[in-house]
């Protein structure tokens, strides 16, 4: 079953008098199944910024059509999109988006305030996830007093909290040492080992390299996939390297 269907997708952008026009997505189209790993790759303006800006429902395309759990983004009115990201969606950003004046508690606890859940039930629902991404010791802690991957545990215990038929991470890798990446990068394959739908945009191969599947955009299109099939993770980023390098040298990529 489709969580996500994205179909012709398309977002140009206009100077304000109009002379001058940019095609950040072209057509893009592309599904994904409930429970999937899904990674984007492309360059710097190949257009997987936008397209997740507008997956987050945080901008409007200007063709196409968007259907997260059977319901068109397009349908949902501007008072309820704020809403609608609370209730579906869950954020991992590459600087972790943390509050310094909360608790790392009160951080994960936030999509859940905002939503009026009593706090009863938002303890209930953080004890078993601090417990599985090992921050239990940091709750009552601030971000500027924990280090940069507990901080991105923490953006990820914020995003699973509210059970969202769908992550999206962004670059979650970019603001890491190596060995934090490598920590968050099982963590993901942990979460979504159990069951959880995740989408990623990253320039990280290794980072791509954990996913099932990665969609290459260029262009403003996707130009070609690869499936992760029985590969381990180290054959699958050959698979991903290879195929960036066919790429860039103008090859043929198959």
């Amino acid at each position: 079953m489709a969580v996500l269907e994205v179909i012709g997708i398309k977002k140009t952008y206009t100077s304000r008098f109009g002379t001058n026009r940019v095609e950040a997505l072209k057509s893009v189209s592309f599904r994904v199944e409930s429970g999937e790993f899904v990674a984007i790759m492309g360059e710097s303006g190949s257009g997987k910024t936008t397209l997740l800006n507008i997956l987050a429902a945080l901008d409007r395309p200007t063709g196409g059509t968007v259907v997260l759990d059977g319901l068109n983004l397009a349908n949902i009115k501007e008072s309820s999109i704020a809403q609608f990201r609370r209730d579906n969606l869950g954020f991992v950003f590459q600087d972790f988006n943390l509050l310094d004046t909360f608790t790392v508690e009160d951080n994960i606890y936030l999509p859940l305030v905002l939503s009026g859940t009593p706090y009863r039930e938002m303890q209930d629902r953080l004890r078993p996830i601090a417990m599985r991404l090992g921050i239990p010791g940091v709750l009552k802690k601030y971000p500027y007093e924990i280090s940069g991957g507990q901080k991105q545990r923490a953006a990820v215990a914020r995003a699973m909290i509210t059970d969202p038929k769908l992550i999206l991470a962004d670059e979650p890798t970019g603001a890491l040492d190596s060995r934090s990446s490598d920590d968050l990068l099982r963590l993901f394959s942990e979460v979504n080992g159990l069951g959880q739908t995740i989408l990623m945009v990253t320039h990280s191969v290794k980072a791509a390299s954990v996913a099932k599947r990665v969609l290459f955009i260029k262009d403003g299109e996707v130009f070609h996939q690869l499936y992760r099939g029985e590969n381990t993770n180290e054959q699958f980023y050959q698979r991903i390297s290879d195929t960036l390098t066919m790429t860039a040298t103008g090859g043929e990529v198959k």
